[in-house]
């Protein structure tokens, strides 16, 4: 994706952006909404209520007496509600409050609002309330780069109804609604209650989007309590299918129950194909299909459900390149990048449907191979080879330009992305002294993908009886792993090439990208070693996972968004990238030290782990310092820890040879750890692991347990 004291869980803390001053970040689906601590949405800033990548509201403001209620608490017990706890500010020679408001807030295709006022004085109190709404319908790019101008919504009365419409397109609009009978004036809902001594007052407001002038499916029905509703009953629906997954370790215990909630909110089910799922990137800027994050992020959570795999899979097959467009870049075979359906989604990276991404079309063929192995159906299977086989294509006809036998990028147009790899700002590869290089790029860890893609297919074709295929497809993988220690390694320097520019120069910058080499397997044990010895040094150890750019290299910058920062998902495949090579000296040791620091940052964080955080080492700041506008929740984020808890045990299942691998190395803190329900095809095993030791329950007798 292109961007420009620690809580536990179980109080509930929402998710925060420091960059805009501690925002609370509400997300159900591809809705989702930003407010301050307050619950207010206050014009001239990056928050509102977005559906569909447009602004719906931009205005959100209560009043009490004509002032701004004080803040006491936030609550947030799924990623989609959220308790803003307030009070009366004390009246003039009052040193307390007794006037308690509470706005209940859940967010599913539109926003419902509860506000509840508590008298707990002993007399009765008149109150005003008023709530200011506005909405500006722009397209949430514009929002996220500040060029959202003044832009207002055409505003009616009617039938103590507020509703607004987009002026530059009235097939959008909003409508906003109450139980108890407003006064509504264009931009203004009001009410005056009497509250009797330990009393109540209540009202719910309703905020639903329009298209075409009608309004959309309304999953908020009145009355109903968050645990009742529609997105907690989608929630409970997966978490009925979705492996149960503990630990001894409050903290890991924590972090993954947070994981599940996440992942569970930035779901997207497709109605109009059965309500096939598949996540989103990401909230607040993130809120729709990327290729390269819902493919990693599939992967990652392989353990807890292959389903989002196949639905994530079978969605991006659809939308797999047809023609050569250079506006789009979309060419035969290409995975996307990412889709946009705001206002002015023709206008973002060159349209509706982007496909500038080197890595996702290998991702794609791996992750077919990988969620066959975790127990997707075989006929779901088959019927996505044509789509791996058109990504094969892809990679030998279009990513690999010049015919040297690499994959590399360079943007079709100005509108593109100058960086097409997951490390995508336009500073975000560079060599050692910090120098921009000239495209194409080939990059070392897309190299690596393109590796594990053609032994993926192998194994397909091996398993649906082509052998000459999977024969053809290995060769053509070992040769490749020839050639690209040959032309990335850098012998003077003891590690590879972040990537080559277009004279073949190796970069020679140290990143964490060599750790995703690891990962796929690329590397020889030979190189292995000396890679592992370099990503061990404090130059790339924070103390709270590694860092994206070594800190002594020219374009090192802690703050900066690749260039220095922490991302969690690329310390989880790092990590999973050691422990594939667990048998070498040292890698063991490094990988429990990261991700029992990424575990650490997790906690700082209040169990969730954000899209990225500065790379400050540990010993100049004791907790990790957040990154302005990083995405939470945010999807690969969220799964990273599910990573590294399959990573640490070992666990690789392959359920077409019925055979279930389990070979533990957990850091000690950790204790025992449980699957529960774990979904292998058609075989549900219990897995509980302790030490080196592992009993799998419910494992049927021609299945083979493979822990040593």
């Amino acid at each position: 994706m292109n961007s420009d004291a620690p809580s536990t869980l179980n109080s509930g803390e929402p998710s925060t952006l420091g960059g805009f001053g501690g925002a609370v970040t509400l997300v159900e689906g591809s809705t989702f909404c930003l407010s301050d601590r307050l619950g207010d949405v206050e014009q001239g800033t990056p928050y509102g209520l977005f559906y569909r990548d447009a602004r719906v509201l931009s205005r959100w403001e209560l009043r009490m007496d004509g002032q701004r209620p004080e803040p006491l608490s936030v609550l947030s017990p799924e990623a989609f509600t959220g308790r803003f706890i307030l009070r009366r500010p004390p009246r003039a020679g009052a040193a307390d409050s007794t006037v308690l408001i509470i706005r209940e807030r859940l967010v599913a295709d539109g926003m419902r609002e509860t506000i509840t006022v508590q008298n707990l004085g002993r007399e009765t109190t008149a109150v005003d309330l008023q709530l200011l709404v506005d909405a500006d319908f722009v397209d949430l790019f514009a929002v996220k780069e500040g060029r959202s101008g003044n832009a207002r919504a055409e505003v009616l009365v009617a039938d103590l109804e507020l509703v607004l419409h987009d002026r530059s397109d009235r097939s959008r609009g909003l409508a906003v609604s109450s139980s108890e009978p407003p006064l509504v004036l264009p931009g203004s809902l009001s009410w005056r209650a009497v509250v009797p001594p330990r009393g109540s007052w209540q009202t719910e407001i309703v905020a639903q989007p329009t298209l075409g002038n009608q309004p959309i499916h309304a999953p908020l029905r009145p009355g109903e309590h968050y645990e009742t509703s529609e997105p907690s009953r989608k929630i409970a629906a997966w978490r009925d299918t979705a492996t149960k997954i503990t630990s001894a370790d409050p903290l890991l215990a924590s972090v993954l129950e947070r994981t599940e909630s996440d992942l569970g909110a930035l779901q997207i089910h497709d109605d109009a194909r059965g309500g096939r799922p598949f996540v989103a990137a990401g909230a607040p800027w993130f809120m729709t299909l990327f290729g390269r994050d819902s493919l990693l992020t599939a992967w990652m959570a392989l353990p807890m459900d292959v389903g989002l795999a196949v639905g994530t899979l079978q969605q991006l097959a659809e939308m797999q390149g047809q023609r050569v467009d250079p506006m789009t870049e979309e060419e035969p075979g290409r995975i996307m990048h990412e889709m946009r359906r705001g206002p002015a989604s023709g206008q973002v990276l060159g349209g509706e449907t982007y496909y500038g991404t080197i890595d996702a079309t290998p991702l794609f063929v791996m992750l077919l191979a990988e969620a066959r192995r975790w127990g997707a159906d075989e006929e779901s299977v088959r019927a996505l080879l044509p789509a791996a086989d058109a990504a094969l294509n892809w990679i030998a006809d279009y990513g690999d330009r010049d015919g040297d036998g690499f994959v590399e990028y360079r943007r079709a147009t100005d509108r593109g992305l100058i960086n097409q790899g997951w490390k995508d700002s336009f500073d975000g590869i560079n060599d050692a002294l910090g120098r921009l290089p000239e495209p194409p790029i080939a990059l070392c860890e897309v190299q690596g993908y393109v590796y594990a893609a053609l032994r993926a297919r192998a194994d397909l074709a091996e398993e649906f009886d082509d052998a000459a295929t999977a024969g053809h497809l290995r060769d053509r993988a070992a040769e490749l792993r020839t050639k690209f220690a040959e032309a990335f390694w850098l012998p003077e320097k003891g590690w590879f090439a972040i990537g080559l520019d277009g004279n073949k120069r190796r970069l020679d910058a140290l990143s964490s990208n060599i750790g995703h080499c690891l990962w796929s397997g690329i590397i020889t044990d030979e190189h292995a070693a000396i890679v592992i010895a370099n990503l061990s040094t404090e130059a790339m150890d924070t103390g709270f996972g590694v860092r994206t750019l070594a800190s002594d290299m020219g374009a090192y910058n802690p703050m900066s968004y690749h260039n220095g920062s922490v991302w969690p998902h690329d310390t989880a495949i790092v990590v999973a990238g050691l422990l594939r090579y667990r048998h070498i000296p040292g890698a063991l040791e490094l990988a429990t030290r990261l991700g029992e620091g990424l575990l650490d940052a997790a906690d700082a964080f209040g169990g969730r782990l954000p899209e990225l955080f500065c790379g400050f080492p540990r010993s100049e700041f004791p907790v990790p310092v957040p990154y302005p506008t990083s995405c939470s929740p945010q999807a690969w984020a969220s799964a990273a820890p599910l990573l590294l808890v399959r990573s640490f045990l070992g666990l690789e299942p392959d359920v077409p040879h019925r055979t279930l691998t389990v070979l533990p190395h957990l850091p000690q803190r950790w204790g025992r750890v449980e699957l529960t329900d774990l979904r292998l095809g058609g075989t549900v095993v219990d897995l509980v692991v302790s030490g080196d030791h592992v009993t799998a329950s419910n494992l049927p007798d021609d299945w083979r347990l493979v822990t040593n």
